[in-house]
């Protein structure tokens, strides 16, 4: 496919300056630890305007830790930086459309607008607080919702009148305090009212005087909602709003809790010359499992519906009990040996034995729900239906569940198992325009992959399969396509895909950019278009424009690389398949040979990335900047040097991913030492130079 560039930076700093008299600079450690901003400052946060006809990005001020707004024109092919005034006038990424497209409503700068296409593009601003507003949506109705302070209101569009649907409290309802407290009485002052007809007649007058002021507030539509009181003891850690405005959704967990050991680090540089101390991440394991619970509310006086967890099928199961089983096997057996050779008196045995005791007691007994959070709760576009994401936090199972609206009541639809644990990183969701199908990701089939599924039904279809990763799908304007990215070709390449909805469960999908390299994208909200965020090995992430049509030609936007740094000779990696002795497929890696060098044997050195669980042996550029340039620094030494993608790096599925479950570090050293094998057998390397 054809590539041809279009440089479209303007005077505003975005120019290519002219290249230095030294067209090869020397790559040094000042220079690879410096601050990066030599490396050009590449665009950030890309996205489209309303209309399609313009693109936003950021990016770095020199020098400083500001960004500055450009705007690209895509009809007269011009870039400009977006004063601070103009601001005022532009779109912010994210937000919501009508039904109909036409309006759009976002979040700029925690203020609400709206961007009215019918209105000559007419910018229209909703609030101007020093609240922060956020997650704004059109209702069904056409009227504006957004969150505040974590309390919901609604705009209406016809009126502008804002109000509150739902008045939601984390304390007691005071009638029901008022019980517990008469419960609580003493005899004195519980014989009152039976003694004194006064006080009897206090007490009426007070309660017909609180009942006659609800009936008021619930009979008054010029009035806010009733309060719903969920109790002192929990506190709401999310909440979503039904675009019908009849239901709400919280997600609420216990306010006391145990939040485990946090550790304290020294922090020796500091402004003051004394050793601040910070605390950082909490102890693995010394924090108490609360759970969170779902509550539905209903418009009205209606009584708060909890959520019953225990209708998703395998909830009460403990994935661990063969583990502890096997713990408690091998401790008898301690104990036995340890009687056996005159040890003293069993205690330990004693108390395991106490406890298998207790085991078979409770047997019988109805195995409790294990502990789960919630991922978003997403509505449909009138409110009509709403499903959500449900992880237990042993991070061994993950539900798809409908809420029924009605009922108030889960409805399980998918259920995803792992042995080892569920990759959190593939938890894209959304709906489709028809108001009845989500899409979803789910590696059950070893890899990341993109299904249909019918929430009425609980058909589900599969969209894409294979031994490739998809991620970040986006559903069409018009519901016909789901486009994706994914590794199909290479492993280490991710293009961007896209699969015809009426065609799914078929496995048809169809290429749409072949960039190679990383790509990210950007539907435009026409669906005409993609931006694309493309970066090479040796080039960082600049923007790209498409036509959203397989094999369509890719326009280069911007080129914000320095002179400086485009005229270092870099070292560019070879992509290689370094063979396994331990697992059936090789390890993925990029290679750095010395360019110049042909003595033999060589140095190696076999870079191990952490991060966790991250891909580092791709195609696009790297997090690790830093050492990609040092890479290129060894090179030229005379250093071969080795990026290996281990077992547990991201990018190859689910059994490369958990391959180091339970044995975490002997998989990975490993994989590096079939690295120094490959070397030794196939670049010259020196066994004893190289680590």
């Amino acid at each position: 496919m054809p590539v041809r560039p279009f440089a479209v930076l303007l005077a505003a700093g975005l120019l290519l300056p002219a290249l230095p008299l030294r067209a090869q600079d020397d790559v040094t450690l000042e220079r690879i630890m410096g601050h990066p901003d030599w490396l050009g400052r590449q665009p950030e946060v890309p996205y489209w305007s309303s209309d399609a006809g313009s693109i936003y990005f950021q990016r770095k001020r020199e020098g400083e830790e500001a960004r500055d707004l450009y705007r690209i024109d895509l009809e007269e092919r011009q870039t400009v930086q977006v004063s601070d005034r103009d601001r005022a006038g532009v779109d912010a990424a994210g937000g919501d459309w009508d039904r109909e497209r036409r309006r759009r409503v976002f979040v700029k700068a925690g203020d609400v607008f709206v961007r009215d296409l019918d209105r000559d593009g007419g910018l229209i601003q909703i609030t101007r607080t020093a609240a922060f507003e956020s997650a704004p949506f059109f209702t069904a109705g056409g009227d504006v919702a957004f969150r505040r302070a974590g309390v919901w209101f609604v705009q209406e569009r016809e009126t502008g009148l804002l109000r509150q649907p739902f008045d939601v409290r984390t304390e007691d309802d005071p009638e029901q305090a008022r019980a517990e407290q008469d419960l609580k009485a003493g005899y004195l002052e519980r014989q009152q009212p039976r003694l004194l007809e006064i006080v009897r007649q206090r007490r009426q007058r007070q309660e017909r005087s609180l009942e006659a002021s609800r009936e008021r507030q619930a009979g008054d539509p010029s009035r806010s909602a009733l309060p719903h009181y969920l109790g002192k003891e929990v506190e709401v850690a999310g909440s979503a709003l039904s675009p019908a405005l009849d239901r709400l959704v919280l997600r609420i967990r216990p306010k006391e809790r145990d939040e485990g050991l946090r550790d304290r680090m020294p922090n020796y540089v500091t402004a003051t010359g004394m050793v601040d101390v910070e605390e950082v991440r909490m102890k693995v394991g010394t924090a108490e499992t609360a759970g969170e619970r779902l509550i539905l509310l209903s418009a009205g006086d209606a009584e708060p519906a909890m959520l019953d967890l225990s209708v998703l099928p395998g909830i009460a199961d403990d994935p661990l009990a063969d583990l502890r089983e096997a713990a408690r096997e091998r401790k008898k057996a301690r104990e036995a040996a340890t009687k056996q050779a005159g040890g003293g008196e069993d205690v330990a045995g004693a108390e395991a034995e106490s406890v298998e005791r207790k085991n078979e007691e409770t047997s019988e007994a109805e195995p409790e729900p294990r502990p789960v959070r919630f991922g978003p709760v997403s509505f449909n576009r009138d409110g009509s239906r709403a499903v959500v994401q449900v992880y237990s936090a042993d991070n061994k199972d993950r539900w798809i569940a409908g809420i029924d609206l009605e009922a108030g009541e889960l409805r399980p639809l998918h259920r995803m198992s792992d042995p080892a644990w569920i990759n959190y990183a593939f938890r894209d969701m959304g709906w489709l325009p028809n108001n009845q199908t989500v899409f979803f990701l789910s590696e059950e089939t070893g890899y990341s992959h993109l299904h249909v599924m019918d929430t009425a039904t609980g058909e589900r279809l599969q969209v894409t399969e294979g031994d490739f990763v998809v991620r970040s799908p986006q559903v069409s304007a018009d519901g016909a396509f789901l486009y994706f990215e994914a590794n199909r070709n290479h492993a280490g390449v991710f293009d961007v895909f896209r699969a015809p909805v009426s065609k799914a469960g078929t496995g048809v999908i169809e290429q749409v950019t072949f960039l190679g390299g990383l790509n990210s994208f950007r539907l435009s909200p026409d669906d005409g278009h993609l931006l694309i965020v493309h970066s090479t090995a040796t080039r960082p992430p600049e923007l790209w424009l498409q036509d959203a049509s397989p094999g369509a030609e890719a326009v280069r936007l911007t080129e914000t690389g320095s002179a400086d740094f485009l005229a270092i000779d870099w070292v560019v990696p070879r992509f290689v398949e370094v063979p396994s002795s331990h697992a059936d497929r090789p390890v993925h890696a990029r290679l750095y040979l010395p360019p110049d060098s042909t003595e033999a044997p060589r140095p190696a050195v076999v870079f191990v990335h952490g991060a966790g669980y991250l891909q580092n042996a791709h195609q696009g550029w790297s997090s690790y900047f830093r050492e990609f340039m040092f890479h290129t620094l060894l090179a030229r030494r005379g250093y071969v040097v080795l990026d290996m993608d281990f077992r547990a790096s991201a990018g190859y599925g689910r059994d490369w991913r958990t391959a180091i479950y339970r044995q975490m570090g002997t998989p990975e050293v490993e994989d590096l030492a079939d690295g120094i094998e490959y070397l030794v057998a196939g670049h010259g390397v020196d066994r004893d130079r190289s680590g």
